[in-house]
């Protein structure tokens, strides 16, 4: 009776130690995986586009406001390569952002703000993807903003470049390791960037 309590006891204790184990490692890839966005997300500012309402129409104003915020503000962060500066840059042109916005929305209103912890989930684009995570973002609202996003990054200007262009071109500042990250040179990208998503998720509900 002893000898099979204490095989039962040594079970317990492989699972438990198994489980400390694979807490530890999640734990471990979770930070890795981390610091490999907060990282990205230190080099780029977003775009953040959202539509007045669902409906064709304000859906179609809300694709030329986001085509007249990027062209207006690539002039302004020319010659740019820190994040930082193009934040500041920016802001200092919002309400002229929002303007060109509102002529592009044909008389909706339209309001421009820089958020520092704006929150995107993971994204795919032709050419590249990012990871799920905080960033800093441009935030471009049509109306009551009750429609869907559009989401995209105004510095560097990945959402906004020659079809000749490279991705590795059109981002400055960026290491080769994170260039090939973001294209998918990095093999399993994509599945990393769910795996952060999925991280911040968890994370998110014991804060």
């Amino acid at each position: 009776m002893s000898i099979l309590v204490h095989e039962k006891k040594n079970r317990f204790y492989r699972w438990e130690l198994a489980l400390l184990l694979g807490v530890a490692l999640a734990a471990l890839i979770g930070t890795w995986l981390s610091g490999q966005q907060s990282a990205l997300a230190g080099r780029v500012v977003r775009l953040h586009v959202i539509g007045a309402s669902d409906s064709v129409e304000d859906q179609a104003a809300k694709l030329r406001v986001r085509d007249a915020v990027l062209e207006k503000a690539g002039p302004w962060l020319e010659g740019i390569s820190d994040q930082e500066e193009a934040g500041r840059v920016l802001a200092t042109h919002l309400e002229e952002l929002a303007r060109a916005g509102a002529q592009a929305s044909d008389g909706a209103a339209v309001t421009a703000e820089l958020e520092d912890d704006a929150w995107f989930p993971t994204k795919r684009y032709p050419d590249f993807a990012l990871p799920a995570g905080r960033y800093t973002a441009l935030k471009i609202t049509l109306g009551e903003g009750e429609g869907r996003n559009w989401w995209c990054v105004v510095f560097p200007p990945l959402c906004l470049g020659s079809v000749t262009e490279t991705v590795s071109e059109r981002a400055e500042g960026f290491s080769e390791d994170q260039v090939c990250l973001v294209t998918g040179e990095d093999e399993g990208y994509v599945v990393r960037f769910k795996a952060v998503e999925l991280w911040n998720e968890l994370t998110d509900r014991f804060q």
